[in-house]
Parts: C-alpha cells; sequence; structure tokens
C-alpha cells in the first residue's frame, strides 16, 4: 500500500458522486465530513495487497499508529485516494483492506475517522508546517521471515553454470569436476591450499558450520566482538580494535593515494528508483538493504562505485588524463548476506571497502593498468603482514569470448602470480564485467575470503553516461578497474588473526605485525620498587605504544599476561637493570631475551615499523587504570 501522511490542522470533505457504481449509497448524514488536529492518511491499495489484505492492513496500521505518534495526536482520517499508486488492487480487495484497517486501528485505541470508498468528493485540507506533517510511505505486508531485495545478478549467480580449471604456469588449462566432494583433474602434491580453495569455490557453500578461530581470538584479545543490539553481521570494536582497524584504514588509503588516485566521498543511501542505479543494482550479484524514507524507497550502498560513477558523470575528461583514478574508503558498505554465511570478521553485513575506480580510454589501456594496480595491492598486503603470495590463492574469473581474445594476458597475470590459480569461465557475460580476480584466504575451516579484487567493467560508463574525448574529438564510453587493493578492511584483520591461529597450531607465537599491536612495549617491574622508574621509563618512548604492568601480581604472572595479549616486546625491569642501564627484552617474534637499551629497542621498533602509519596507546598506560571490556 502506498500512504501520504499528513498532519493537519483540519480536513474537510463533502462526498459527490459514486466514482464505482458498484459501491453502496452513503447516507446523506455521511456525506459531509470534517476532522480536526489530526493525522490524515491518503490511502492506495495495491495489487501486490490482495495476496495478503490482513498483513497489508497490519503493516500499515504499525505505520500509521508510529506516525500518529510522532505527530502527537490519537485521531486519524482514514481517506482512500487512488492516485498514489498506478497498480489498484481491485475495487472489493481495496475495500477488504481498507476496513481491516479502520479496525486494526480502533483495535490500538486510535479515534478513526474512515471517509467513503468509491467517491469523488471535494476537499479542503490545512496542513501544518512542521518537519513531519508531510511524510509518504511505501508499505508491504509482513511476509513472516526476513525481506529482502534480490538483484537479477543474484539469482543468475545462483542458476550459474561455470566450467572450472587450474591455469598453470606454462600456460596449461586443466579442467576440473567435483565427484563427491572431491576435486579432479589437477594433480594438487604441493598446492594443498589450492585444492581446499578450489573445493570450496566448485562446492559453492558459503553455510558456516562452525566457528573459524579467529572469532576466538579477537574476543580475547578484546579487539572486536558481537554487538547483540545490532542487526546480525554489525560488530562492536573496543579500543585495541578500534585502533588496529584505524591504522589499516589510514595504511590502505595512503597507499592508494599514493599511487595516485584521487579521494571522495559519496552518501551511503540511494535513491532505488535511480534508472542507472536500478539497471546496476540488478548486473550486481550482491543483496541489498532497502529503506523507507520520508520521500522514497532507498537502498544502502554496498560499494563506493554508483557514487563514484556519478562523480564521473559529471566530470570533463580528455583521452590525455587516462587513466584516471578515483578513491573512497567507505564507512559503511552494506549487504544483507544470508544468516548462515555471517562469521565473525569472514563474512559481515556491514564492512568498511577501500574502492578505487579507475577509467580508461581502451581495453589495451585496462589489461596494462590493472597491472599497475597488481603491484599496489601486492606491496600493500606484504607490507600489512603477509607473505605474497604463499597466502593467498587467486581465482579468475572471465567469459569465454574474453578468454579466447586474451589468453596470452591472462597467462601473463597468472605468471606474474607465481603459482597455479583457479579459473572459472562462463559462456556468456552474465555481470558487468569480462574479467575478475580475487586474491583469497583460506582458513582453518576450509572457508575461502577474497581480499584484493579487481575487474573489467565493460558496462557501466554507458549505463552511467561517463564519457571522455577522444584523439578525434569524438566521445567515448571508457573502460572501467574496480579495485579494492586489500578488500575489506574487516577481513584484513580476519586473515591475521586466522594466521596467527594457524602459527598457533604449529607451535608458533601468534602475534600480529608490530605496527599493528595496540601495545607494542610493555614494561614490567620486578617489584613495587621500580613502579615509579618504569613509569619514567615510558617517557622514553614517544613514538612507541608502551604501557606499564603496575598490578601487584607476581614476575612470572605480569609476563604470562603480556604474553597473552601478544605483545612484541616484553621489558623486564628491576634493581639489576637500572643499575646496567640496560632492559631484559623478551622477543616475540623470534623467542629471544636479550639485553637492549631504551635508545636500542626505540631503533628496532622503528625499523619494523617504518613506513607504517602511528596511533598513540589506546588505552590508559598502567594496567591498574584499565576496564576489563570483556568479563
Amino acid at each position: 500500500m502506498r500512504v501520504l501522511f499528513l498532519h493537519a490542522d483540519f480536513l474537510e470533505y463533502e462526498v459527490k458522486e459514486k466514482a464505482l457504481p458498484s459501491v453502496g449509497d452513503v447516507p446523506k448524514d455521511k456525506r459531509h465530513g470534517r476532522a480536526e488536529e489530526a493525522l490524515v492518511c491518503f490511502v492506495s491499495a495495491e495489487k501486490r495487497d490482495e495476496a495478503d489484505p490482513a498483513g497489508a492492513a497490519a503493516a500499515v496500521a504499525r505505520n500509521v499508529e508510529e506516525v500518529a505518534a510522532q505527530v502527537h495526536t490519537r485521531r486519524v482520517v482514514l481517506y482512500p485516494y487512488a492516485h498514489l499508486s498506478s497498480s489498484l488492487a481491485a475495487p472489493d480487495p481495496a475495500q477488504a483492506i481498507l476496513a481491516a484497517l479502520e479496525r486494526d486501528l480502533r483495535a490500538r485505541g486510535l479515534d478513526v475517522h474512515a471517509s467513503p470508498f468509491g467517491y469523488y468528493k471535494s476537499f479542503t485540507i490545512s496542513v501544518k508546517g512542521h518537519p513531519l506533517s508531510e511524510l509518504s510511505r511505501e508499505i508491504v505486508a509482513d511476509t513472516g521471515g526476513e525481506k529482502e531485495e534480490v538483484s537479477d545478478a543474484v539469482r543468475a549467480e545462483a542458476k550459474l553454470r561455470s566450467a572450472w580449471s587450474i591455469l598453470d604456469l606454462d600456460g596449461r588449462l586443466h579442467p576440473l569436476a567435483l565427484t563427491d566432494g572431491k576435486v579432479t583433474g589437477f594433480d594438487f602434491n604441493g598446492h594443498e591450499n589450492l585444492r581446499r580453495f578450489a573445493t570450496y569455490e566448485m562446492a559453492k557453500s558459503r553455510e558456516v558450520r562452525e566457528e573459524p578461530p579467529h572469532v576466538r581470538l579477537m574476543r580475547e584479545l578484546e579487539l572486536v566482538d558481537y554487538e547483540p543490539g545490532s542487526d546480525p553481521g554489525n560488530l562492536r570494536y573496543y579500543a585495541k580494535g578500534r585502533l588496529v582497524k584505524g591504522l589499516l584504514e589510514e595504511f590502505v588509503s595512503q597507499r592508494v593515494i599514493e599511487y595516485g588516485a584521487m579521494e571522495v566521498e559519496c552518501p551511503i543511501m540511494y535513491d532505488f528508483e535511480h534508472p542507472a542505479l536500478k539497471s546496476y543494482l540488478n548486473r550486481f550479484p550482491a543483496r541489498q538493504y532497502v529503506v523507507q524514507t520520508p520521500n522514497k524507497r532507498a537502498f544502502l550502498r554496498f560499494s563506493a562505485c554508483f557514487g563514484q560513477f556519478l562523480i564521473a558523470k559529471d566530470m570533463v575528461l580528455s583521452y590525455k588524463q587516462l587513466p584516471l583514478s578515483l578513491y573512497e574508503l567507505t564507512r559503511y558498505s552494506f549487504r544483507a548476506e544470508q544468516r548462515g554465511e555471517l562469521a565473525g570478521l569472514r563474512r559481515l553485513r556491514a564492512f568498511t571497502m577501500p574502492d578505487c575506480h579507475a577509467l580508461c580510454a581502451d581495453l589495451d589501456q585496462a589489461k596494462e593498468h590493472m597491472m599497475v594496480r597488481f603491484e599496489v595491492a601486492w606491496d600493500l598486503l606484504k607490507d600489512c603482514g603477509f607473505a605474497m603470495p604463499d597466502d593467498f590463492e587467486v581465482g579468475l574469473r572471465v567469459t569465454e569470448p574474453f578468454w579466447k581474445e586474451h589468453r596470452e594476458f591472462v597467462t601473463a597475470y597468472a605468471r606474474r602470480w607465481g603459482k597455479a590459480i583457479l579459473v572459472e569461465t562462463w559462456a556468456e557475460q552474465f555481470f558487468y564485467f569480462v574479467m575478475k580476480y580475487e586474491w583469497n584466504f583460506v582458513d582453518a575451516n576450509d572457508k575461502a575470503a577474497a581480499l584484493t579484487t579487481d575487474q573489467i567493467d565493460t558496462e557501466n560508463a554507458k549505463r552511467f553516461g561517463i564519457t571522455f574525448t577522444d584523439e578525434t574529438g569524438q566521445a567515448r564510453h571508457p573502460y572501467i578497474l574496480h579495485l579494492s587493493p586489500s578488500g575489506a578492511i574487516e577481513r584484513v584483520l580476519y586473515a591475521l588473526l586466522e594466521k596467527a591461529a594457524a602459527d598457533i597450531a604449529a607451535g608458533r607465537p601468534p602475534m600480529l605485525p608490530v605496527w599493528l599491536s595496540p601495545v607494542q612495549v610493555r614494561v614490567v617491574p620486578v617489584s613495587v620498587d621500580q613502579v615509579e622508574a618504569a613509569k619514567a621509563l615510558v617517557d622514553r618512548f614517544p613514538d612507541v605504544r608502551a604501557d606499564v604492568d603496575d598490578t601487584s601480581d607476581s614476575l612470572n604472572k605480569k609476563i604470562r599476561n603480556a604474553e597473552k595479549e601478544w605483545i612484541p616486546y616484553i621489558a623486564v625491569v628491576g634493581r639489576r637493570e637500572l643499575e646496567s642501564g640496560t632492559l631484559s627484552v623478551r622477543v616475540r617474534a623470534t623467542k629471544e631475551q636479550r639485553a637492549m637499551t631504551v635508545d636500542a629497542l626505540r631503533a628496532e621498533i622503528a625499523k619494523e615499523t617504518a613506513g607504517r602509519p602511528y596511533k598513540p596507546l589506546p588505552l590508559p598506560r598502567l594496567l591498574t587504570k584499565r576496564p576489563t571490556f570483556r568479563g
């Protein structure tokens, strides 16, 4: 149903004549009506409401009650108004829906005046002028579960039939088959991670059956936790987690801007009925969050694509300026992922996505520039703390025509990657891109998550009206590259924690890179006599996140607690250390215990963190002053 809400000083109407011959006659004493200080609801029952009249009426009743409370009135006028919709319900179902709505509102204790259905009426209305005095809503019946908008691309993906292969470094394709959960067609000896990845991708099972190891770690370390007060897939970040996330955000943005992208900022909400946006929605394989604003249906962005496309549409561009890149770090992007697929930091409904789009003059320039961006992403992930390419597996998706015409380029890509990759080919172009690659991390539960991705988009420049002037003075549509250099920031943290979980399983000390460690140095006094000296020592680490364990615990317990927090350097200070001017330092990465001066320790940390952003300690310096976030 569609409803126009008007908070009125008064509404006065007079019945003139029948608009529908089938409706009954209105008694003379009901042919005129007036209501004062009322919420007037102009209502159109629609064709889709006929499937569930009671549900439609109940959904509208809840909205009417909500708006009435907002404008502080209990008086409601229901005014049938066919002009709100071009898809009206038939007269009999419409009358039944309006009658049910009237009954529901009366049951809620509202004073309801219903004007006659099926008549032409003259009316006079005086509407108040406050911000909530005019609202319009499109309201649908409850479905008994989560309502979701599913794009054509999501439906196509569910039915998609792919050919899967392994592309080796010699350029040979090895066709794969999945039988009884086992992938055959390639000798995976020495490629165990690739086998796990191929099994996951070919089975297309995203459901999470057991909790990934990183979930326990993110909570034990007081980094991130589930938020029971929000929609599933929205997380809370404690002080240390917010620091880590903020450092990653800053580092990714720094590298993308150094590469040459221009940073912009776009809205998080867009018009669902915008022609280009609606067309793009149906070509993007993601489920949407659709919301009803006071004015229209809208959706929350699932990427920064269309915001940047709308900017590019208004730009005046020449071939001389291409390739040209726009960038935004979205806080946040939203996808209505299915509940069974949500898992810690791996798959979320609200996430932080760095999106960098490059406009390219032609396909040759697009392919060349894709490899420039490849190097940006490679160096970025390496400097985040990953082993390249060992920590990832490539999934490359391509149309058959593109593969046939550009096989040499795809093979060269695999050679640059340095190990065999998984290739998915489609007989035709289902989505807006002809080629897409993803760098996937495979976790302990044999689930894969894409971090870095880039795509060659052949559709959206035309869809959004983006043009540039070529050498001959003609307007042309560019190709668009879609790069997320790191993937969602949350997934970077997910992969780092999963790597740490693998280290635990292998008997190695788990840790975050030093530049991401919330506490980089813990100064541990041997006894209470050294606490003041320890505080003074911390002042000598101005650009290091250093704290002091001033608790009354034993020395061994203090060290164990610091190790549980994965602190990279634990500096013990006792009477002997104060006399010698050196610290007894436990180095987590190497399991060494070394005597180091403050200057030497500071220099080592500076070397470890060179070129990375810095943020100060996110918690009080003294442990006795800190809260426990998870009791």
